[in-house]
Order: structure tokens, then sequence, then C-alpha cells
């Protein structure tokens, strides 16, 4: 069992910056590689960005590529995600998971299991 806790939302002007975290619980955190998704009203969750175990792999989606980092630190159990040049479009409830069916790839909800309970990101224009 991996419980996260998500931290780092909140209200930002159309070109600010934000960087969330993602905190986990558990011994085996660095056994996985993590995934940010977001979910805005009205819309599917969507995959953001992912890493791999020992970060040297990133995967993003084209919305954020070039704007947005993943990384994480395996000593504090935690993964973050950096946000620059935010627009409106990116305002949604951001989530952390973690990726336990890597075969299915980054990109889809089916490959991660246990989610923490997201952070809002509003984007003001």
């Amino acid at each position: 069992q991996v419980r996260l806790v998500e931290s780092g939302g909140g209200l930002v002007q159309a070109g600010g910056s934000l960087r969330l975290s993602c905190a986990a619980s558990g011994r085996t955190f660095s056994s996985y590689a993590m995934g940010w998704f977001r979910q805005a009203p009205g819309k599917d969750r969507e995959f953001v960005a992912g890493i791999g175990r020992n970060d040297g792999n990133t995967y993003y989606a084209a919305s954020v590529k070039g704007r947005f980092t993943i990384s994480r630190d395996n000593a504090k159990n935690t993964v973050y995600l950096q946000m620059h040049s935010l627009k409106p479009e990116d305002t949604a409830v951001y989530y952390c998971a973690v990726c336990v069916r890597n075969g299915l790839g980054y990109s889809t909800t089916a490959a991660y299991s246990y989610w923490g309970q997201g952070t809002q990101v509003t984007v003001s224009s």
C-alpha cells in the first residue's frame, strides 16, 4: 500500500510558475515509476508527465513539453512537477500516481494505482 499526498497548488496569473510536490509513504517508492495527471471540470483525466524509477527517463504530454519538468527525490520519497509559463488551460486538479503496469505505457490511467487526493491549480488570464 502506498499513500500519496500532493501539495503546492494554488492561484497564479498566466505566465507564472508553480511547483507541485507529491509525498509518498512506504519503503518501496524508488521501485516505481511515477506520473502526474490532471483533470479539468467536465473533462477526462489526462496525462501530464511521467518519470522512471531512477529519474533517467521522463515523458511529457505535448501540451506541457518545454514548460513543465517532472523530477523525483527517492531519498525524500517525493516527486515534483515544476510548471512554468502557465496558461489558463492548465487549470485543473493535479494528481500524482504510482505506475504499476509499465507495459501499458506512462500516458494511460490504466497503468497506475494509488492516486493522491489532488491539488487544485488555477491560472487566471
